[in-house]
């Protein structure tokens, strides 16, 4: 073996080698490798380098490794060489046989997804702490040393993984073996494998420790290989966790005078996508994550330019989302911005600024995850803690980043004589970087941003961050898309049977609605002969005394006097341009995170026109894409139509159907939409993404929209008159079976008013018009914080409590919604926040016709607001 000081080529050996006496090894040529096929060339010391723990009586020492992008921010592309060069070394032992591949939580998730791509895996999965619901765990073993131990296997239909193949275990470092050979022990229980594959960044296994691992190997009577990149010795003195206990706390959490910035984007990612492999990446989802992920990464580009224009980046990713978040450094590497990862830890490791010590800076945070009391973790963050510069006597350079899961990177020592610990300061680049963290949809939560949350503790060091979220695969979208897969490829001619009974067929035109049978498809029960209309007073006094429910009956449609209709030409020629920008828009951005092979399901009636307008527009931007188009009922406090959902997963893939609706109140609809889907998944039914997608979110109750404007939108200043002649979709017990649509009245004697179609065409007329400007908006609509914040909800609960009205539901904000209560109820007054906006001068015409007040609310979070009179006082 080797003198640790020779080894490293530096004139100061590590700080802890110097100080507590920990020292690496690098095996000898040959010498106990028999078993093993490794990269002799790389000097253990290039790729780890020794730390401490902190506050961890089972293992005092830490191995620091320079090419994982863990502790210290690495080149994305070095990490992505280490790893392919690893699943070379891999491919050799496998001899061409397909495998799968496991990757160990947390540090080695990435490494193992580098792995699982080099090789082609049929099956990635990685181990997981994080408790998911919806998921069901498989199997789980524990790790003796680790801060965190217990790690849980969760894929998604088990028999994903469930197989006979042989598998491959990815861990960073294999100190000895006893974690991976328990490991092998659970999965071998349930799921025997002739061959398991043990592949590591660095192999410290003593002789003893080996022997051990054959003999366990042995009783299990399989095959199990070991592959490194390289291989030694860790030498430990007596007393060392009794020496680092005596040493002073760490200092965490530094503060600067001046704190950074704070900004967020929204990451595209589709809910039917893997985002990493904790309930297994398939090889059939290596073509929609690439696509996903480079559109993310754009997004992210976007943003970057415009709010950090020239700055570097190191992109952070958290815990065990690390494959995702490296793949996009290296996509921004590629792209010309100076690039580092690292991730985050739920590890304690002992922090000090000196010279030869890997861990000069650390950060301290409140777990983001609900339910989690554990602190959480981040080293350095400093461009300065560059592995190729700080430590290593060579580095690993990488070539291009891969465009796919397993494109060439070339990988090749580098000689960096003239760097030693003490230079790093100089070695950053000449800005200081920003910092892009990357979180899911669990981590995204008020505690990552609150006072000692990771953004805070950031923040408060001076660094600029950019908080970058993307939306979690939903592990039961997985299992449905994954489980109908199987079925289809056993059972190819096999067609699927309504969950209870026969399906209705859909209505069409011009038999029932004035639009035509090729612009959208009713799933509903025709109702035109049945006499529902009530008095508008009455109807009201019943519904808020709560004998009836708003939906059972139809109220007797208002019908504007000539004036009013002038009125309605004239917004809607003056506004066609904005709307048909909004509806590009949103239409655009549907197919940027949707991909094009979707169906449009708009939510009867208010959400039809736009769903019509933006098939219009996909079929002009897209000469030959025909995209089915649907209306379905949904009925506040009774949910959406289960039977209409039946027959689309009936017809259609659930995983392409997006729901469309014309604009955002309060939300109301946006929530009921979402636990309606969720009820229905519940009980047996296929699994929908709730995701709305609307032409305005003046609520910002979405996050798919094409404006967040309170702005007119001519379909709400009439009735059925510019809704295809279709009334309100009804839900009454003795006219709709347990089999049946829900319904709604097609009101022929009105063809004389209808301008339905006249609107349609003067919007899709505009779209040339906008055409130049719909990528233009798209981009800056995907580069802004889309976050759903629910303030058209805090702001109605204001209102309700100024004016002392007894339930929200008595609030309606926004032009739209205003609208309708002018049109359908019996309103109290009207608020505006502007005198003479010309948004709402229908709406003050409305009112004038009415005898219903109109009052100035300087303060107002919408143009307007209709409020119903309470007729029970």
């Amino acid at each position: 073996m080797s003198h640790p000081t020779a080894e490293l080529g530096h004139d100061k050996i590590p700080w802890a080698t110097r100080t507590l006496g920990v020292e690496l090894h690098r095996d000898s040529a040959g010498a106990g490798v028999a078993d093993r096929r490794q990269s002799t060339e790389l000097p253990i010391s290039t790729l780890v380098q020794p730390g401490i723990r902190h506050n961890n009586p089972r293992r005092a020492h830490l191995l620091v490794s320079t090419v994982l992008g863990k502790h210290l921010p690495t080149d994305p592309r070095v990490v992505l060489g280490a790893g392919n060069r690893l699943g070379d070394l891999v491919l050799e032992v496998l001899g061409g046989r397909e495998a799968v591949v496991l990757g160990f939580a947390e540090t080695a998730t990435g490494l193992g997804h580098c792995v699982a791509a080099r090789i082609g895996a049929n099956c990635y999965l990685h181990s997981t702490r994080r408790e998911v619901p919806h998921a069901e765990t498989l199997a789980g073993f524990e790790e003796g040393h680790s801060h965190a131990t217990s790690h849980l296997l969760q894929p998604t239909p088990a028999d994903i993984f469930v197989n006979d193949l042989p598998l491959v275990l990815v861990d960073d470092e294999i100190s000895t073996g006893a974690t991976a050979i328990d490991a092998i022990r659970a999965l071998h229980a349930f799921a025997p494998r002739a061959q398991y594959v043990l592949a590591s960044l660095v192999d410290l296994r003593t002789d003893a420790d080996r022997a051990a691992f054959d003999s366990a190997a042995a009783e299990l009577g399989a095959r199990v290989d070991t592959v490194c990149l390289a291989s030694g010795r860790a030498t430990l003195p007596d007393g060392l966790v009794e020496a680092v206990g005596a040493l002073p706390e760490p200092r965490l959490n530094p503060v600067a005078a001046l704190r950074g910035c704070f900004a967020r984007v929204e990451l595209p990612w589709p809910a039917s996508v893997p985002e990493g492999g904790r309930h297994g990446m398939l090889a059939s989802d290596t073509a929609a994550f690439d696509a996903a992920l480079r559109n993310a990464t754009e997004v992210l580009s976007t943003r970057l330019s415009a709010d950090f224009a020239g700055r570097p980046a190191i992109v952070l990713g958290h815990e065990e989302l690390m494959y995702l978040p490296l793949r996009m450094a290296a996509e921004l590497a590629e792209s010309g911005t100076p690039t580092r990862f690292q991730t985050t830890t739920r590890s304690p490791a002992y922090v000090l600024d000196e010279p030869g010590y890997p861990l000069r800076r650390g950060f301290r945070f409140v777990a983001p995850e609900p339910d989690d009391t554990a602190p959480r973790y981040l080293y350095n963050a400093l461009w300065s803690h560059d592995c190729a510069e700080s430590f290593a006597g060579g580095v690993l350079a990488a070539g291009p980043a891969p465009t796919g899961g397993g494109a060439e990177v070339a990988v090749a020592m580098a000689p960096t004589a003239s760097s030693g610990p003490d230079d790093v300061v100089q070695s950053g680049p000449a800005v200081d970087p920003v910092l892009v963290v990357v979180v899911d949809s669990p981590a995204d939560t008020a505690e990552l941003v609150a006072e000692g949350g990771l953004v805070d503790v950031l923040t408060a060091s001076g660094a600029d961050v950019l908080l970058a979220a993307l939306r979690e695969a939903d592990p039961r979208r997985l299992h449905a898309q994954r489980a109908g897969s199987s079925r289809t490829e056993q059972e190819p001619n096999v067609t699927r049977t309504p969950r209870v009974g026969e399906l209705p067929a859909p209505l069409f035109g011009p038999e029932f609605g004035s639009y035509a049978a090729s612009e959208v498809s009713w799933l509903l029960k025709d109702l035109s002969d049945v006499d529902l209309e009530a008095d508008v007073a009455e109807r009201e006094r019943e519904i808020q005394a709560g004998t009836a429910h708003y939906a059972e009956s139809l109220p007797i449609e208002y019908q504007p006097d000539a004036s009013y209709r002038m009125l309605f030409d004239a917004v809607l020629v003056a506004g066609a341009e904005r709307l048909a920008l909004a509806v590009a828009t949103v239409s655009e951005l549907v197919v940027a995170e949707r991909g094009e092979d979707i169906v449009l399901v708009s939510l009867a009636r208010a959400g039809t026109p736009i769903g019509i307008l933006m098939r219009r527009w996909l079929r002009s931007r897209r000469p030959g894409l025909d995209v089915p188009h649907y209306a379905v009922s949904i009925v506040r406090d009774r949910g959406i139509d289960a039977v209409a959902l039946d027959y689309l997963a009936e017809h259609h893939d659930p995983a392409s159907v997006v729901f469309v609706d014309g604009w955002t109140g309060k939300g109301a609809i946006t929530r009921e939409l979402a636990e309606a889907l969720d009820a229905y998944h519940q009980t047996g039914g296929a699994l929908f993404d709730g995701d709305l997608a609307v032409l305005a979110d003046p609520g910002h109750c979405v996050r798919t929209y094409g404006t967040r404007d309170d702005f007119l939108i001519p379909s709400a200043c009439l009735n059925s008159t510019v809704s295809g002649l279709i009334s309100r979709t009804v839900l009454n017990d003795t006219l709709i079976g347990p089999r049946e649509f829900h319904g709604a009245k097609f009101y022929r004697e009105l063809a004389g008013d209808d301008v339905s179609g006249p609107m349609l065409d003067v919007v899709s007329g505009a779209f040339d018009a906008i055409r130049d400007r719909v990528d233009a908006e798209v981009a800056a609509v995907r580069a802004s914080d889309r976050t759903p914040t629910w303030a058209g909800w805090v702001s109605v609960e204001k209102v309700r409590a100024r004016y002392g009205i007894a339930s929200v539901n008595f609030v309606k904000p926004g032009v739209g919604e205003t609208t309708r209560v002018l049109l359908r109820r019996v309103p109290w007054r009207v608020l505006v926040r502007e005198a003479d906006a010309p948004e709402h001068a229908h709406i003050r015409m409305l009112a004038a016709a009415r005898g219903v007040p109109v009052e100035v609310v300087a303060d107002l979070a919408y143009s307007c607001m209709g409020l119903i009179k309470d007729v029970q006082q």
